[in-house]
C-alpha cells in the first residue's frame, strides 16, 4: 500500500503543479524605498593627463589652457609668460559624476563617470587627477582620481576611421573616496515612510496587509504612493529586514505605450477591448517598365524600333479578412487577431489608435 500511494503521489504531482495558478509576486524592497533614504548626485570639473595625442587643442579650449596653466601653478611651475608655447594635446578638459549612496561612510569608494568637456576625441587610457566632487549644496562629499576605462574602440587611417562605443565618456571603478557623510537616522520613536516606485493604491494597500500579517499592525496605506510604518517601541533596521523580505503580487494600471519613431509598441497584461470588428489593407498599385528591343534583318534598310511594355500589378488586399474581437478580449487574444491580420508594428499603431478612438480600448494610450 506504501508503494501504491507514492506511486499515485509521483503521477499526481505535476498535475496539481499545474493547476496552481503562476503569480508575479515580487519582494517589497524592489518595489519600495524608505523615504529619506536615497542617494546624492555629486559634479566635479577636472583634467585628464596622459593621452596619445587625442586632448583638447588648447587655442580652441581657453578653459583647458586656464585650467592647466592653474595647475601648474598650484605646483610651482610658472607658465603665465609662456601661454603660447603651450601646445600638448595629451590633455583634456572633463566633467566628473557620480552617485552618493546612502548611508556612505568617510573612506568608502564609489564609481564616477569622466565625460569630456572640450574638443578632445579619445580618453582612453588617460589619468584623472584629484578633482573634488560637489554636491547640490555647495560642499565637497568626495575626491576622484585614477585611471580611465572607456570600453571604446577608436582607429582612425589616411582614408577611414573606424569607431565602436563612446571614447570620449568613460568610467572609473572605485575612482572616488568619500570625504564627507550625508547624516541619515533612523530613529526608533518616529514612523518611516515606504514610498512606491510605481504609485498604485492596490499595490500599496497589498504592502501594507503583508506586513501587519507578518509584524503586526504596524502599517497603513495613506495614499498611492506611501505606506506609513509606526515602529513606537520597535528597533527599525530589525523591523524593516523583516519588511524588505515580504512578497507581494504588484497591480498595475492598464496602459499601452507607444513609440512611433522606432515603432515600438508595449502593452500591460490588463488591457482589455470591448467588442470590435478590425478589417486592415492598403491598396498597392505596382508598374514596371520592361521595353523590348526589335531589331530588323540585316541588309533589309530597316531602323531598330524599341517598343514599350508596361505590367501594372494590383494588390487590393483581398486575403485580408475582417477581424472581430469580443467584449473582455484579453492582451493575448488582441495580439492573436492581428497576427491572423498579417499587421505589422506600424499599422497596429494605427490601428490601436482607432481602437481608442472608438471607446473598446479599455486602457491609457500613451504615444511617444
Amino acid at each position: 500500500m506504501r508503494t501504491l500511494r507514492r506511486l499515485a503521489f509521483l503521477l499526481l504531482a505535476p498535475l496539481v503543479i499545474q493547476m496552481v495558478p503562476a503569480r508575479a509576486d515580487v519582494r517589497i524592497k524592489d518595489i519600495a524605498d524608505v523615504e529619506g533614504v536615497r542617494e546624492n548626485q555629486l559634479i566635479g570639473y577636472g583634467l585628464v593627463v596622459g593621452l596619445n595625442g587625442t586632448g583638447d587643442k588648447l587655442n580652441n579650449n581657453v578653459f583647458t589652457r586656464e585650467s592647466l596653466i592653474g595647475m601648474l601653478e598650484r605646483l610651482g611651475v610658472n607658465t603665465r609668460d609662456q601661454v603660447t608655447a603651450l601646445s600638448t594635446k595629451n590633455i583634456a578638459a572633463v566633467m566628473v559624476t557620480a552617485q552618493l549612496p546612502a548611508f556612505a561612510r568617510g573612506g568608502s569608494r564609489i564609481d564616477i563617470a569622466v565625460s569630456a568637456l572640450g574638443d578632445a576625441t579619445n580618453l582612453t587610457g588617460g589619468t584623472l587627477l584629484v578633482t573634488p566632487l560637489l554636491a547640490a549644496d555647495g560642499e565637497v562629499y568626495a575626491v576622484g582620481q585614477g585611471t580611465l576605462s572607456t570600453g571604446a574602440i577608436a582607429a582612425r587611417g589616411a582614408a577611414a576611421s573606424v569607431t565602436r562605443g563612446v571614447p570620449t565618456s568613460g568610467r572609473i571603478v572605485n575612482g572616488a573616496t568619500v570625504e564627507k557623510e550625508v547624516p541619515a537616522k533612523l530613529d526608533k520613536g518616529s514612523g518611516l515612510w515606504l514610498g512606491l516606485r510605481n504609485p498604485d493604491l492596490t499595490t500599496a494597500r497589498r504592502i501594507a496587509v503583508a506586513i501587519n500579517k507578518a509584524a503586526g499592525q504596524i502599517a497603513k496605506a495613506t495614499d498611492p504612493r506611501t505606506v506609513r510604518l509606526d515602529l513606537t517601541n520597535r528597533d527599525p533596521i530589525d523591523t524593516l529586514g523583516l519588511i524588505e523580505d515580504l512578497r507581494v503580487e504588484p497591480d498595475n494600471a492598464a496602459i499601452v505605450v507607444i513609440d512611433e519613431a522606432s515603432g515600438t509598441i508595449v502593452m500591460g497584461a490588463n488591457v482589455r477591448i470591448s467588442t470590435v470588428a478590425i478589417a486592415q489593407g492598403n491598396l498597392t498599385i505596382r508598374v514596371t517598365e520592361t521595353p523590348e528591343v526589335s531589331q530588323p534583318e540585316a541588309f533589309s534598310g530597316g531602323t531598330t524600333v524599341t517598343a514599350p511594355r508596361t505590367k501594372i500589378e494590383i494588390d487590393d488586399q483581398r486575403d485580408k479578412k475582417l477581424g472581430v474581437l469580443r467584449s473582455g478580449a484579453t492582451l493575448q487574444d488582441l495580439v492573436a487577431s492581428l497576427n491572423a491580420l498579417g499587421v505589422g508594428p506600424r499599422d497596429l499603431i494605427s490601428i490601436l489608435q482607432s481602437i481608442k478612438a472608438a471607446g473598446a480600448l479599455q486602457a491609457d494610450l500613451e504615444v511617444r
